[in-house]
């Protein structure tokens, strides 16, 4: 009998050393995200930043916004970053609310089965980032990914332990969050200044603010490297304008210092950052300019046959 060849993914990706990071889509945001989140963005500030257009905004200075996750695997382990928005979830923003996408096909096509994925790593626990952590079977709320460890931070999980939650935010953790702690999967790692290695390559990156908890994502393979944003910069308008920030920041004074530290200490150097609310082509380097950042885009690399999945 002849094996099946792998099929081709057509997932978006790039390379970091001997890693592929591969953009797993789920939606794009509705033209109106942008006002909303990134008030201070104003059609004025986007438009008088060139670079900007046409990827990540139109001529008239609408901000162009993904929901995505990224995906890899790291020393034999599949890895998920972030799980997008969700499909069936009773959400109050419009937009997010009782979605239903083929995200878990694509996910499964760039070579990540849910029962295939051994880590889920949850940069803070927002609506947007947590969705398909579970899915709805036999009438109630099961983890996506029985095999994995779900992991983020401790700080984050605590503020939102002692947090007077509003109804909308308390129904989304009942129906994504609680159902993978009562599983046993979900774990909470401390995050020092320094960062929190979870596998050799893999380091969470303390970058508080929009979150207390909040972490970016930093993966080294072969002396390269590459950085996961979350929501430490939502945007690529917050390079030129690091002060813009989001309406939903918890600490908008610290989400602009970590946006501004983060940044600087990825400006001009090889890093390819990653952007987990980026349009295409979501990935590139960050270059000064003009007193502050700019974006300079990388492309995907050609599609490539995704890793086999161990039986």
């Amino acid at each position: 009998m002849s094996r099946r060849r792998p099929t081709v993914s057509t997932s978006p990706s790039w390379t970091v050393g001997d890693l592929t990071v591969h953009r797993v889509d789920e939606i794009p945001l509705p033209p109106a995200t942008g006002a909303w989140l990134l008030p201070a963005a104003t059609p004025d500030v986007v438009t008088g930043h060139d670079w900007l257009h046409p990827h990540f905004a139109d001529a008239q200075g609408v901000l162009r916004l993904d929901s995505h996750s990224f995906a890899f695997v790291l020393d034999g382990l599949r890895v998920v970053v972030d799980t997008g928005i969700g499909n069936g979830k009773e959400r109050a923003n419009p937009a997010w609310h009782d979605l239903d996408t083929d995200y878990l096909g694509r996910l499964t096509s760039a070579g990540f089965p849910p029962d295939s994925v051994d880590l889920v790593i949850l940069t803070h626990l927002h609506a947007d980032h947590v969705g398909w952590n579970t899915r709805h079977e036999n009438g109630r709320w099961v983890p996506t990914f029985p095999r994995a460890r779900y992991v983020t931070s401790r700080t984050e999980r605590e503020f939102w332990a002692g947090y007077a939650m509003d109804e909308a935010r308390a129904q989304m953790f009942r129906d994504s969050v609680l159902p993978v702690e009562e599983a046993g999967l979900l774990d909470l790692v401390d995050t020092p200044a320094d960062g929190a290695t979870i596998l050799p390559g893999l380091r969470l990156l303390p970058t508080p603010g929009h979150t207390p908890g909040h972490v970016a994502v930093e993966l080294t393979s072969r002396g390269e490297t590459a950085v996961i944003t979350g929501d430490c910069v939502h945007h690529p308008v917050q390079f030129a304008a690091p002060a813009v920030g989001a309406c939903v920041d918890i600490d908008p004074v610290r989400s602009e210092a970590s946006r501004r530290a983060l940044l600087g200490t990825l400006a001009d150097t090889d890093t390819l950052v990653l952007g987990t609310h980026f349009a295409p082509p979501t990935a590139g380097r960050v270059v000064r300019h003009e007193g502050a950042y700019r974006l300079a885009p990388v492309p995907p690399v050609a599609p490539v046959a995704p890793a086999p999945v161990a039986p």
